[in-house]
């Protein structure tokens, strides 16, 4: 598409999302005939009207497989916007996805919780993400009303969706996955040096435990290190 082209449909589709439509585009690929239960933030609480959210909303699609496909909006370009037109990356360059152990949408509310917090830190921080990094959850459970041993996230690039190219630039999906205190420790080591590679250590360890996907269970009760 051109640039020209790009403003031309701009102009005649007031509602046009070109960004948005890229990213179902690639999750319609993977669960065709799902119209996701989609989460979207209220308007007044959005940042650009002087709230705390910062992303738009977040699908949650149900996996054949046993598990909550979550997807954000608004880590990357949504929207028509002429100055990221043919930009190397759209807005940050990735949205973030998790896939949680759950019967039902209602119970992944803990884990939007934590997309959006995030969402928020890289927001106003202007630090983002990138695979095999790890965050910290002060030692506290991800879910707070519950005792699951999993406390922080490592990431990884999404098992099952590949980056893309929009007319907004690159979007990656940048998978959270829940790991253990223990785990942590272990990934983050004394002085990080070497963390990288012991994050994907880590991910490969829990993979071959016939969780290829890399789904977050909260009831997962023991640890891989």
């Amino acid at each position: 598409m051109t640039k020209s082209e790009y403003l031309a449909r701009a102009e005649a589709e007031d509602d046009w999302a070109p960004g948005w439509h890229a990213i179902d585009a690639v999750f319609d690929a993977l669960y065709p005939g799902i119209t996701p239960p989609h989460l979207a933030a209220p308007l007044q609480s959005r940042a650009i009207f002087g709230g705390e959210d910062y992303l738009d909303g977040c699908s949650i699609y149900p996996s054949p497989n046993g598990y909550q496909h979550l997807l954000t909006y608004g880590m990357s370009k949504l929207y028509v916007d002429e100055e990221s037109f043919g930009g190397d990356f759209s807005g940050w360059g990735y949205e973030m996805t998790m896939k949680v152990r759950a019967d039902r949408p209602d119970e992944c509310h803990w884990a939007i919780n934590s997309l959006g917090n995030l969402a928020r830190y890289t927001y106003t921080s202007k630090n983002w993400f990138e695979p095999f990094q790890f965050l910290s959850g002060q030692g506290q459970p991800l879910r707070t009303d519950s005792d699951t041993l999993l406390t922080s996230y490592v990431l990884a690039p999404d098992t099952e969706v590949p980056g893309i190219d929009t007319v907004h630039g690159r979007v990656d999906f940048i998978q959270l996955v829940g790991i253990t205190q223990r785990e942590l420790d272990w990934v983050a080591g004394e002085s990080n040096e070497g963390a990288a590679e012991r994050a994907k250590d880590l991910l490969r360890r829990i993979a071959d435990d016939r969780n290829p996907q890399l789904v977050t269970d909260l009831s997962r009760s023991h640890s891989y290190v």
